[in-house]
């Protein structure tokens, strides 16, 4: 036999040998493969792997107006209370559906206007659709939350007029405001003259009102309606104020939206801090309660250039303290 034909024979028959190998090893691995398929304790529930991959959701059945949202909102909470053993709340549930807020805003009046649809009665406005879909948290989530709600506070530079939100230092919102205005005046509503310029010092968010009713603090007479900007009168709109704590007094000094936006930048309140109506909804879903708070009246400033700024001082306050 030739060297020549040794080899090729050698060769076959390593090929053979190593097809050979190759087929019981795949006829191994299917066998594996069925064993594990049919043996129930080799594998996870499919339904359990497909909870672990999804995110519990409520879908909405009904339409929900801003009159009812609060309710929808409660009933949400009091029903996951009810099975879940961690918390939930109104404002936990709405910054992991952040949307919400967004839907809110656009129920502002002017930003209506602009789309040229007027609306007299902001509380008949649609919130959530049927099919909406409102993500859960679950117990982490609630965790994270809840641990970037503790780093929440507010800081409120009168004679800049803005109230600015942060997230330990991170700046997050910064919003135009009007405050209360440098005079004296008598208030039925207290009974007695009041210094109307906002109060500054430190304190805290202690409470909401989601349904106010609204008096004028001067007269202390009941009233549904407002006149607009533009000069429309429409229903006072249904948008949670912000009951504030500073300095341990509790002096109704209030964050609340004005319907007047040409009033922000200016001294024009009775003492409370107003805002946009679009901007009250992303304040308020900021501060939970206990949220700090800090009202300052700092009139050198760095602008955003970079340089220092005086403001007017507009309560005509010492300069030499600044």
């Amino acid at each position: 036999m030739s060297k020549r034909l040794a080899y090729t024979l050698a060769f076959l028959l390593l090929l053979l040998i190593t097809i050979t190998i190759a087929k019981l090893l795949e006829i191994n691995k299917s066998a594996n493969l069925v064993d594990t398929i049919q043996n129930p304790v080799a594998i996870q529930d499919p339904v359990s792997i497909q909870k672990k991959i999804q995110k519990q959701y409520v879908v909405v059945n009904d339409t929900i107006r801003i009159e009812d949202y609060f309710d929808f909102m409660d009933s949400l909470v009091t029903a996951h209370d009810s099975i879940a053993d961690y918390p939930l709340s109104e404002h936990i549930l709405v910054h992991l559906n952040s949307w919400i807020i967004d839907t809110l805003a656009n129920t502002d009046y002017y930003r209506m206007m602009q789309k040229d649809s007027f609306t007299y009665d902001q509380r008949k406005l649609i919130v959530l659709r049927p099919k909406d879909s409102i993500f859960i948290p679950d117990s982490l989530e609630v965790s994270s939350i809840l641990e970037t709600f503790a780093k929440l506070r507010f800081d409120i530079n009168l004679p800049e007029y803005k109230l600015r939100i942060y997230e330990d230092s991170l700046l997050l919102y910064t919003f135009p405001i009007r405050i209360g205005q440098n005079k004296t005046k008598y208030l039925k509503m207290n009974n007695r003259l009041t210094d109307l310029r906002t109060k500054q010092g430190n304190g805290k968010i202690i409470a909401y009102r989601k349904n106010p009713d609204f008096y004028n603090p001067a007269t202390g007479k009941k009233f549904l309606q407002t006149r607009r900007d533009d000069g429309k009168t429409t229903l006072m709109p249904q948008i949670p104020w912000l009951v504030t704590e500073i300095d341990g007094i509790r002096n109704g000094q209030l964050i609340h939206p004005t319907t007047n936006p040409k009033t922000l930048g200016k001294a024009y309140s009775n003492g409370c801090i107003g805002v946009k109506e679009s901007d009250a909804w992303y304040i308020y879903y900021h501060c939970p309660i206990g949220t700090e708070i800090n009202i300052r009246y700092d009139l050198k400033i760095i602008n955003n250039q970079g340089t220092e700024k005086i403001l007017d001082n507009i309560y005509k306050r010492d300069m030499r303290s600044y």
